[in-house]
């Protein structure tokens, strides 16, 4: 099972791999990485719509890296609370603060300094100072009260969580009663090999924690979350260097995903 990396993992030495992959994203998102980037990514191949991500600053789209669309898993409404796990330099984030409204707020928790740095520079830019909210933190420890938020978006983050029952268990907490969970993550056709699974830069691409489709499902329920679905699925490694360095047969993707806390 994929839900926990490798006994023998250095987690510390994961982390640290992922703020670094991610910090040379902050500086530099037009460097060699191997996955996709950009505001032109997620139109082209996640269905982002152009015209609302072309109104955002480029601080955040030009850093976007993640690997589906969570939006496609359900819609959010003016006043909610809405957290972004792992909210990178904020274009998921800037994009559920403006479809809440003014009577609603967003958080962001991302655990890489300079990805924060980037994010709180977009949310001044984008003028929604008032209703973004931004917390450095781990998806296994959220910085977020106990039933406080109505819908946590997720986008390529469970597959980086070396505790993903943990990370899940988390995302519960925070939800309020009858709280949704919209997620894009990646997920594979089988459980990847043990030299991929050990891999720190292939884990910091979203792909050595990726799990097989089944077992999303699976934790998700064993976490408590429930009518968990799948609602579209994304071809976002397409062509990148990551793509190269798994098997064909493991058919390597990302979906869209609903689940909800019991009420």
């Amino acid at each position: 099972m994929a839900a926990t990396c490798p006994l023998d993992f250095d987690i510390t030495t994961l982390r640290d791999n992922v703020r670094a992959v991610y910090t040379r994203v902050a500086d530099d998102p037009a460097g060699d990485f191997h996955f996709h980037r950009g505001l032109d990514y997620a139109v082209e191949r996640l269905g982002y719509s152009r015209a609302e991500l072309s109104a955002l600053p480029d601080i955040a789209t030009a850093r976007f890296a993640g690997v589906g669309n969570p939006f496609v898993a359900g819609a959010l409404h003016a006043g909610e609370v809405v957290l972004d796990h792992a909210c990178g330099a904020g274009m998921d984030l800037l994009l559920a603060a403006q479809r809440v409204g003014p009577s609603g707020r967003a958080i962001g928790v991302d655990m890489t300094p300079r990805m924060l740095e980037q994010a709180r520079t977009a949310v001044r830019l984008a003028g929604l100072e008032t209703r973004v909210e931004l917390r450095a933190g781990l998806f296994e420890r959220l910085p977020v009260d106990d039933a406080s938020v109505d819908v946590v978006i997720s986008n390529g983050v469970l597959n980086l969580s070396p505790d993903k029952v943990q990370a899940l268990s988390e995302i519960r907490r925070v939800l309020r009663p009858n709280g949704r969970l919209l997620l894009a993550d990646v997920v594979v056709a089988r459980e990847l090999s043990l030299a991929a699974r050990s891999s720190p830069e292939l884990w910091a691409a979203c792909v050595g924690g990726a799990l097989p489709e089944p077992e999303l499902l699976e934790l998700t329920l064993a976490a408590g979350l429930v009518d968990g679905e799948i609602v579209a699925r994304f071809d976002c490694y397409a062509g990148t260097s990551a793509e190269a360095k798994v098997s064909r047969d493991l058919r390597l993707a990302a979906v869209s995903f609903f689940a909800r806390k019991p009420r």
